[in-house]
């Protein structure tokens, strides 16, 4: 009898299918090098998810340098965006765990004319090239983590301003904002039909927001003003294809206050939802309000910190939420305690294992 790829479960998920038993996965390399994990978890016991797009950028008039400094006696690196419009700074200090942010792109209201500058410099292109590599490279252990980027709010306080300065120009300088916020639906929009392109052609599981979704940073207005509409409209193209391919949201944090928009939303997949002792999402929560909805778990990351029974219980309790519904995955998504996965999968496997189908 034939063994049951980590791919058909990780796929049965996605696609409502039965299998054997939830999925273990984890984003490639998170805890450790993929080799060193199986060594210990066997191969046929964890999967991977990888990041990839099917989408590039041109901007003929602007262009992005990246350096290496030293700030405060830190290593550290520099990205400088040049336009026509001037030139935007980030800086940031290399930390235990990626790196730490000491300088915003953007930081005061002027600023925002060099970023719409090289947002109405953006054509958005086809480009499938990285998402077949990593298809193939993956084979049946895994699958690619098919990628939109973010929208519009959560890209600006991630990765442009931060979010205190965010709110301030949202209520100093509104009218400017909302020209910042259609500058990037326009960019955003283009992305959507080149996506709708690459699924025509590839065999894409699902697309993801990497939206890092929690309710404290974004608010339910705002969630409704600019994520909802775009999942929404992502998941009409999609449907257009004649392929069911969902639309999946990382949303790894507090979501309480969102839940009624999330499920009366398109979205069809959680990523990387986080349920309690770290934030305030049962799975039997989830299960129970959002009867469509894939829950690709994370795996609580202060419960690595535990003993390997208490890990095991954790684990358990989280399956016995999720039941036998087949909508449910494990996955490491979010950071772990340096070295203390070695500890904590063995006990999560274990529990997948008793649990059963």
């Amino acid at each position: 009898m034939k063994n049951t790829t980590m791919r058909e479960r990780m796929l049965a998920v996605v696609e409502g299918r039965e299998h054997d038993r939830v999925p273990f996965v984890q984003y490639s390399g998170l805890a450790a090098p993929n080799e060193e994990v199986w060594a210990i978890v066997g191969r046929g016991n964890m999967g991977l998810l990888q990041w990839c797009g099917v989408h590039g950028f041109e901007h003929p008039n602007c262009r992005w340098e990246q350096e290496d400094v030293v700030i405060d006696g830190k290593q550290g690196k520099r990205r400088t965006l040049h336009t026509p419009e001037g030139s935007l700074i980030e800086e940031s200090v290399n930390a235990a765990i990626g790196a730490a942010r000491r300088k915003h792109l953007i930081s005061e209201p002027g600023d925002y004319k060099v970023l719409l500058s090289y947002l109405r410099d953006i054509t958005v292109r086809k480009d499938t090239q990285q998402w077949r590599q990593v298809n193939e490279q993956l084979g049946d252990d895994g699958l690619p983590h098919t990628s939109i980027g973010r929208s519009p709010y959560q890209q600006l306080w991630v990765e442009w301003v931060g979010l205190e300065d965010l709110s301030l120009h949202m209520v100093d300088v509104p009218e400017l904002m909302e020209e910042v916020f259609a500058a990037m639906f326009d960019v955003q929009r283009q992305m959507l039909r080149v996506v709708q392109e690459a699924a025509m052609e590839l065999p894409i599981p699902y697309v993801n927001y990497a939206d890092n979704i929690t309710a404290p940073a974004i608010g339910l207005a705002n969630f409704e003003k600019y994520c909802v509409p775009l999942y929404n409209e992502l998941a009409d193209l999609l449907a257009e294809t004649g392929k069911d391919i969902p639309v999946a949201v990382h949303m790894d944090g507090d979501l309480k206050p969102l839940w009624q928009a999330i499920g009366e939303s398109k979205v069809r997949l959680i990523d990387s939802l986080s349920p309690p002792p770290d934030n305030d999402t049962r799975v039997a929560d989830a299960v129970r309000m959002w009867p469509k909805m894939r829950l690709c778990l994370n795996f609580p990351s202060s419960v690595h910190l535990a003993e390997p029974q208490d890990i095991y219980d954790a684990a358990m309790e989280i399956l016995e939420q999720g039941g036998h519904t087949g909508r449910l995955q494990i996955q490491i998504s979010e950071n772990v305690p340096p070295g203390r996965w070695k500890r904590s999968y063995p006990q999560i496997v274990k529990a997948i294992q008793d649990f059963g189908a």
